[in-house]
C-alpha cells in the first residue's frame, strides 16, 4: 500500500497531474472496509508535498462527467514510459484513472528528484492517521519497559505460506489447506510451486522455530523482548512453542493491549498493520523473516531515520545449516554460531563495499554515504 501510494506521488510528478486521494482495495484478502484517512493523516500528507505535486481529496463536481481512461500502468517503468505513452492520454482526456496502482510502477532509472520525492512521500508525507499514532506510541513504551527490544516480521501466516507455497514443518492437512488456497486464488499466477525447491532456494519465510534457532545462534539471551509484527500465526501455539521455548518475552498487540483498547482497529487488517509498522520502525533491533513490501518499506524507513539496525537473515544459506541439525550432522553451538555469524557479518560487509564505491563516485557530496559505512561498520 505505502509503496503504490508513493509510485503514484512520483506518477503524478512526472505527467504533471493532480493527484485525487487514492481508494484502498477493498478486495483483497485483508477484506478491509477502511479509507486512506482511516489508516494516514490525509491533511499532513498534502501539505506535506504540495510544493512538489497538487493532491485534493476527491474529484471536483465539475470533472464528474469529464472523458476518462482507465489504465493499468506498467510496473518496473521509468520516466520515458510516463511521458510519452501515458502523458499523451491528456490529448483524449481529462481523468486518468490507475486501475491498480499495486507498488513497483515508478521504479526504473528515475532521476534523483524523483526518487527523492518518494522518499519523501513514503518518509515523511505518509504519517499515520492519529489515533494510530497515539496507540502505536503506547505499544513502543510499554515494549520498552521490557528493555531494548527485537521486532521480529514473522511471515508465517495462512496468506503468506500459500502465496509463496512453503510447507516446511507443516503437517500434511496444513499443506493442503494453502495449496487449495493457491489455487482458487484467481490473481496469483503460480499455482504449482515445488515447497522443498522453494525452501532450498531461500524463496520462504523462516519458520518460528527456525527463529528460535538464527537468534539463539546470534547470541540473543533468553530474556531479550521480542515483539511479533504480523498477523495470525498459522497453527498457533502448535507452530510457535519452539520459539517461545527460548524466547518466553514475545509480545503482539493483543498482549501488549487490552481488548478495549485495540476494539477501533478489529476488522482494519490495514490499520493493524500500521500498528506493527510503527512498533516495528522504533525497535531497538528490525529481522524480517521474508523481503515483503512491508519490510522493506521498515528496513527503509529505518535508514532515512538514522540507519537503525536491520538484521536480514541470509534465508537460503540458514536453511541449509538447518537441515544439517535435523540430519544429525551438526549441532546447536559455538561452531554454528560462528557460521552464521560470520555469514552475515560478510552480507553486510558486501554492502559495505557497495556503499564505498557510491561515497567516492559522489566527490564531494558524499554525506549520505558517510553515514551508511558507520553504520555497516558498527553492525
Amino acid at each position: 500500500m505505502r509503496a503504490g501510494i508513493c509510485d503514484m506521488v512520483a506518477v503524478a510528478r512526472i505527467i504533471n497531474a493532480t493527484l485525487v486521494i487514492p481508494e484502498l482495495d477493498k478486495r483483497s484478502l485483508w477484506q478491509d472496509s477502511s479509507n486512506f484517512s482511516d489508516v494516514f493523516d490525509e491533511d499532513h500528507f498534502i501539505n506535506s508535498l504540495k510544493n512538489d505535486v497538487n493532491i485534493v481529496k476527491k474529484l471536483p463536481k465539475e470533472l464528474a462527467s469529464a472523458t476518462k481512461a482507465v489504465k493499468h500502468f506498467r510496473s518496473w517503468s521509468g520516466v520515458d514510459y510516463y511521458e510519452e505513452e501515458i502523458a499523451r492520454l491528456w490529448d483524449e482526456y481529462q481523468i486518468i484513472r490507475a486501475a491498480k496502482s499495486d507498488s513497483r510502477l515508478a521504479n526504473n532509472n528515475l532521476p534523483p528528484d524523483i526518487q527523492k520525492l518518494r522518499c519523501r512521500a513514503c518518509y515523511e508525507a505518509l504519517r499515520f492517521a492519529p489515533k494510530i499514532e497515539a496507540m502505536g506510541k503506547m505499544l513502543v513504551d510499554r515494549m520498552r519497559s521490557y528493555g531494548p527490544y527485537i521486532a521480529l516480521h514473522l511471515r508465517f501466516e495462512k496468506d503468506m505460506l500459500a502465496f509463496s507455497g512453503c510447507t516446511h514443518d507443516l503437517s500434511p492437512e496444513e499443506a493442503e489447506e494453502l495449496k487449495a488456497i493457491r489455487e482458487n486464488t484467481t490473481w496469483w499466477k503460480v499455482k504449482e510451486i515445488d515447497p522443498v525447491e522453494q525452501r532450498s532456494k531461500g524463496y520462504c519465510p523462516l519458520t518460528p522455530r527456525e527463529v528460535g534457532l538464527f537468534l539463539s545462534a546470534l547470541g540473543f539471551p533468553s530474556n531479550t523482548p521480542i515483539y511479533i509484527a504480523a498477523g495470525e500465526i498459522y497453527g498457533g501455539d502448535s507452530h510457535m512453542s519452539d520459539l517461545l521455548l527460548r524466547y518466553p518475552l514475545l509480545m503482539n498487540k493483543e498482549k501488549l493491549a487490552s481488548i478495549e483498547e485495540l476494539e477501533p482497529f478489529v476488522n482494519h487488517a490495514s490499520q493493524l498493520a500500521a500498528l506493527d509498522y510503527i512498533v516495528s520502525i522504533e525497535s531497538d533491533i528490525f529481522i524480517p523473516t521474508y523481503s515483503g513490501n512491508m519490510a522493506r518499506a521498515v528496513e527503509g524507513h529505518r535508514r532515512f531515520l538514522g540507519h537503525r539496525k536491520t538484521i536480514s537473515p541470509d534465508r537460503r544459506t540458514l536453511v541449509w545449516l538447518f537441515d544439517k541439525i535435523d540430519q544429525g550432522t551438526m549441532k546447536e553451538g559455538k561452531n554454528l554460531s560462528n557460521r552464521i555469524i560470520e555469514i552475515h557479518r560478510r552480507r553486510y560487509v558486501k554492502c559495505r563495499d557497495i556503499f564505498l564505491l557510491v561515497k567516492y563516485n559522489q566527490g564531494a557530496d558524499d554525506g549520505p554515504a558517510n553515514v551508511a559505512v558507520k553504520f555497516l561498520y558498527e553492525f
